[in-house]
């Protein structure tokens, strides 16, 4: 089995370039200044007319990782019309006030979004307890990856985490990125890992869209096993 690139698209432009560059899969999100955030429905839509890549839609109302019952209900409320206008599996993962996984919250939306795969993001990396946080994700319904650097500084502080989890047998659920650099690729396919994640790594910017051609290269580096 080859190796999976998932990369961030914010709107249709980013979609097509990543499309064309390569990638296997999005993370459709809104507003990378807050290390991205749900995005529109219309989005997703647009995105689904051009693009035949499958889209992992970000579901999360703001900076934090905590949800109280009514954002909660709004997030569910979003899961739905994301479903509707062409997504393929979302992207979400809570934590409490002590750091611990927010398990209610967590399978309320794994609940709104079944039959669809998930992926729990880098809330993982944020946990008070990193082993903890994984032992209560990894056997949750309907779970596809775990978006986790090992760290929240990003992969190169968090490759012994990532290596151990790895060791522990979940290599198939990591999907590293987070200060994904290509001198990492090697390290983590050695591991076992094979799914990618990457935002910044393939446009100059921000502020500007995805580079087709670096998002090739990205697929030229994630597939040499």
């Amino acid at each position: 089995m080859g190796s999976l690139l998932e990369v961030i698209a914010l709107d249709v432009r980013d979609a097509v370039a990543a499309e064309r560059g390569g990638a296997d899969r999005l993370e459709v999100v809104a507003d990378m200044s807050a290390d991205g955030l749900t995005p529109s429905p219309e989005t997703v839509a647009a995105i689904a007319a051009e693009c035949a890549l499958p889209q992992m839609v970000m579901v999360r109302a703001g900076a934090g990782f905590t949800a109280d019952a009514e954002a909660l209900e709004s997030l569910r409320r979003d899961v739905k019309e994301l479903a509707e206008a062409g997504a393929a599996g979302f992207v979400f993962g809570f934590l409490d006030e002590q750091g611990a996984v927010d398990l209610a919250a967590t399978e309320a939306l794994i609940h709104a979004a079944s039959p669809l795969p998930w992926t729990f993001h880098r809330a993982v990396d944020h946990a008070a307890d990193v082993q903890a946080a994984w032992r209560a994700v990894r056997l949750l319904p309907n779970l596809a990856t775990v978006l986790t650097s090992g760290s929240p500084e990003g992969v190169a502080h968090g490759l012994p985490v990532l290596r151990a989890r790895a060791e522990a047998g979940d290599a198939s659920l990591i999907l590293a990125g987070g200060g994904l650099r290509p001198a990492h690729v090697p390290v983590l396919l050695a591991l076992g890992i094979r799914a990618f994640h990457v935002g910044s790594a393939v446009r100059p910017s921000w502020q500007e869209p995805v580079d087709p051609g670096l998002v090739a290269e990205w697929r030229s580096i994630v597939d040499r096993l």
